[in-house]
């Protein structure tokens, strides 16, 4: 607030020699004019010097060389309480604004600034009219008269707590656009970036001048439509009440990365418009990218280990071994895959010394391919599948381990064909094979199918269908051994 002083300050150095402002006609006090200089009508210049004094958000008093008040604005009044009429023609602030034991040293240092340069900035205690103190700091600096030479002060001050809150927020400010270790982005009512700090620059995989005035979709290739979503509610509504977590796909020089961004928003308003008038939204971010991703595999793992123990108690219940191996079947589709199919060994379960002739595959059971439900156990007739030589599954029990396949970038009509070859349902897309292993011997294999909706396979989704694997592996093994019998 002091620093917007100054202007109105230079502007009045004249009056402090010759022309009083409105302040001082209230007064009393007469218009000082030169020897030889003519008196004019200069109505219009002091009322507009009254009007822009009065309208400053500080607090302005100035003194003649003999430190005798000039000028007193509105702001100073509504400090001190003393008004114009009051304040301007005393000499000096002794008893009145200062207390008298103060009044020397207050008043030198004020009026020292007529002999130094620049401006000079104190503070010191001021009293009210009711009686009470005031902290206030103070801007001063000397007036010059046509000569050059000092002809008075003019003093800024503004309560010293106003001043601290305005530099506690210039502070932050520059802060947030400097050292902040989340992202800070201004966005303008445009919705495009206005302002932008390091942390944000280097997150949007760009230069903190490159990304400024450009439209959020070129810099994100997906997540774009739900940020500006949320920029345009907050122009309309305010701030929401809580962090939002938005999930964006970056373009960078590297490529592509999907990255999770925990934001807040604020709309930002014009503090000198009598109404609000919005200038854009604050927009901080912080990527949590990898703490979502943890969570969200714990998550995973939580569930899948409960479908593993809810699998195994359904299980425990079945009399028929078979109808045991297909419960856990039907618990390990839930949110890992579309269907799945049990094939086991044609002939009866291969030790790791059988290698001897190809191997066939019968089917035992499978989950329906047209409408989701669950899975049946095949008829007892015993004919192989007809797998081509390479198939997954064939590959999967030679080398007696996890195998994954998938369709790839192929058109539909491909990934059709792709799955159909491989005797697979034809939505099938992606392929997850686990050997069925049980007393050191080989007995099928338990194939996982995924549609176009899902993604491939991973390695953690392997090491899942293996745990499946072993469970239908124990109980298709029992089954035997129950025929056997």
């Amino acid at each position: 607030m002091i620093a917007s002083s100054e202007p109105a300050c230079r502007t009045c150095g004249r009056s402090l020699q010759g022309v009083q402002v409105s302040a001082s006609r209230r007064s009393g006090t007469t218009d000082e004019l030169g020897p030889d200089e003519p008196e004019r009508d200069n109505s219009d210049g002091s009322d507009l010097l009254a009007a822009l004094l009065d309208g400053m958000d500080a607090a302005l008093c100035a003194f003649d060389a003999d430190g005798v008040v000039t000028h007193w604005n509105r702001e100073a009044e509504r400090i001190l309480g003393w008004s114009a009429d009051e304040a301007v023609g005393r000499r000096g602030l002794a008893g009145w604004a200062v207390r008298s034991a103060d009044a020397e040293e207050v008043e030198g240092r004020l009026l020292s600034a007529m002999d130094a340069p620049g401006r000079q900035v104190h503070e010191f205690a001021l009293l009210t009219k009711d009686g009470g103190r005031v902290l206030v700091r103070t801007q001063s600096a000397a007036v010059r008269g046509p000569d050059g030479k000092p002809a008075g002060v003019y003093c800024a001050f503004s309560e010293v707590h106003a001043q601290i809150d305005l530099e506690r927020s210039i502070a932050l400010s520059e802060a947030l656009f400097e050292d902040a270790s989340w992202g800070v982005v201004l966005v303008d009512v445009d919705l495009r970036p206005a302002v932008v700090n390091a942390h944000a620059a280097k997150a949007l995989g760009t230069g903190r001048t490159s990304v400024l005035g450009r439209p959020l979709g070129e810099l994100l290739a997906q997540g774009v439509e739900e940020l500006e979503s949320a920029l345009q509610h907050v122009l309309a509504e305010g701030a929401p009440p809580a962090p939002a977590e938005v999930w964006v796909t970056v373009r960078t020089s590297e490529g592509e990365r999907r990255r999770c961004w925990r934001s807040g928003f604020l709309r930002l308003a014009s503090p000198l418009a009598e109404e609000p008038v919005p200038l854009g939204v604050g927009w901080l971010f912080q990527d949590v990218t990898e703490a979502k991703q943890a969570e969200q595999e714990a998550s995973l793992l939580r569930f899948r280990t409960q479908q593993l123990h809810r699998a195994s108690r359904a299980a425990a219940e079945c009399e028929d071994p078979a109808e045991a191996a297909t419960v856990h079947l039907d618990f390990a589709l839930a949110g890992f895959a579309d269907h799945a199919l049990i094939d086991r060994v044609a002939g009866g379960a291969l030790t790791d010394t059988e290698t001897e002739g190809p191997v066939r595959l019968v089917r035992v059971a499978a989950t329906p391919s047209g409408a989701p439900g669950p899975s049946k156990l095949a008829d007892r007739a015993g004919l192989p599948v007809r797998y081509a030589e390479g198939h997954p599954a064939l590959q999967c029990v030679e080398r007696v381990g996890a195998l994954r396949a998938s369709a790839g970038a192929a058109s539909p009509e491909q990934a059709r064909e792709w799955a159909l070859v491989r005797q697979w349902p034809p939505d099938a897309v992606h392929a997850l094979c686990a050997v069925l292993r049980s007393r050191g011997r080989t007995l099928g294999v338990v194939t996982f199918l995924r549609g176009a909706g899902r993604s491939a396979f991973e390695r953690s989704d392997a090491m899942y269908a293996e745990d499946v694997a072993v469970r239908i592996a124990a109980a298709l093994d029992l089954a035997g051994l129950s025929d056997e019998e």
